[in-house]
């Protein structure tokens, strides 16, 4: 895993909404939102948190941003919803060590991919 900003995947994430399809019932003190957390303090993808996506129905919306790299090969950001809990985040963690956007994405991410066409993520670099 490499320490250079500019070669990894990051994510922007909904502060409103980490950790709603778990509320209530989430053992994790800070929830989805310290999951994400601490992908970022491992080095695996840094977050920023914005207040809306505009996806609130959906809960624990997550977009996937492609390394500089990723980007200039033609790779896009990937949405999720639902991305909650302890499974989803792991399999969402081996994926961005992966390469994120332009990797294959494993079918247990694949069922949490929400289809957007295109729209600037709040974080993406210009």
């Amino acid at each position: 895993m490499t320490t250079d900003p500019r070669r990894r995947p990051a994510l922007t994430a909904c502060s409103l909404c980490a950790g709603e399809t778990l509320e209530g019932v989430d053992r994790l003190e800070g929830g989805q939102a310290a999951r994400l957390r601490r992908l970022e303090a491992r080095g695996v993808a840094p977050v920023t948190w914005v207040e809306c996506l505009d996806e609130c129905e959906r809960g624990d919306v997550v977009v996937a941003r492609p390394s500089r790299a990723a980007r200039a090969a033609g790779h896009g950001p990937v949405w999720f919803e639902r991305l909650a809990g302890d499974d989803p985040t792991a399999r969402l963690e081996e994926w961005l060590v992966d390469g994120g956007p332009g990797a294959d994405l494993p079918d247990a991410l694949g069922a949490l991919r929400l289809e957007r066409g295109g729209t600037p993520v709040p974080g993406d670099p210009d």
